[in-house]
């Protein structure tokens, strides 16, 4: 009888170890999956804050063309980069923030020369909008590149980049806008 007892024993013991492991690896997979879903999403905001900004860039091209005449290429320029934001990924996001804030820059420089123009409240407000969605973009980078480190110190710690290695995931590429330009932006006319 006791040997019966111990006969089960061992190999429910093994059932239990491999049960076990096979919960833990799910909620190793279940984590990747939950953090690559959350930078996809985290990433969509950032495009749609740029696109915002974009719009709004625009609109301030189009108040301000009245006083300045701004480049064709300014202008074709903003156009494609709305178009390309949708389907950019981080790297590409990354040439589209450094091309508007460029722009943006241009317009500030625009309206330190027109000073009319700074007291117009429509500008002032699409400023100050334009403004906001700043600090919005750069609260979602930074939100989108701490989901990303989460991510790849996964996949390059032990033991879950056992898991993502058999499930081949790669690493997340980090979002790198240039916090300020260093220069004084270039204005042309």
């Amino acid at each position: 009888m006791l040997e019966g007892i111990i006969g089960w024993i061992i190999p429910g013991i093994i059932v239990l170890v491999i049960i076990g492991l096979i919960l833990w690896a799910i909620g190793i997979y279940n984590r990747f999956v939950a953090l690559k879903n959350s930078s996809e999403a985290t990433l969509g905001q950032i495009r749609v804050a740029m696109k915002k900004r974009l719009d709004m860039i625009d609109q301030l091209l189009g108040s301000v063309k009245s006083y300045a005449t701004f480049e064709k290429e300014t202008l074709t320029k903003v156009t494609a980069m709305r178009a390309s934001v949708g389907t950019a990924g981080p790297g590409d996001l990354s040439k589209v923030e450094a091309e508007s804030r460029s722009i943006f820059g241009r317009l500030l420089a625009v309206m330190e020369n027109y000073p009319d123009l700074k007291t117009a409240s429509t500008v002032t407000n699409m400023m100050d909008s334009v403004k906001g969605l700043e600090d919005e973009i750069a609260r979602q980078r930074y939100t989108f590149n701490n989901i990303s480190q989460e991510y790849n110190t996964m996949i390059d710690t032990i033991p879950s980049n056992i898991i993502g290695r058999f499930m081949g995931l790669i690493k997340l590429e980090y979002l790198q806008f240039e916090e300020a330009i260093a220069t004084a932006p270039k204005i042309e006319f």
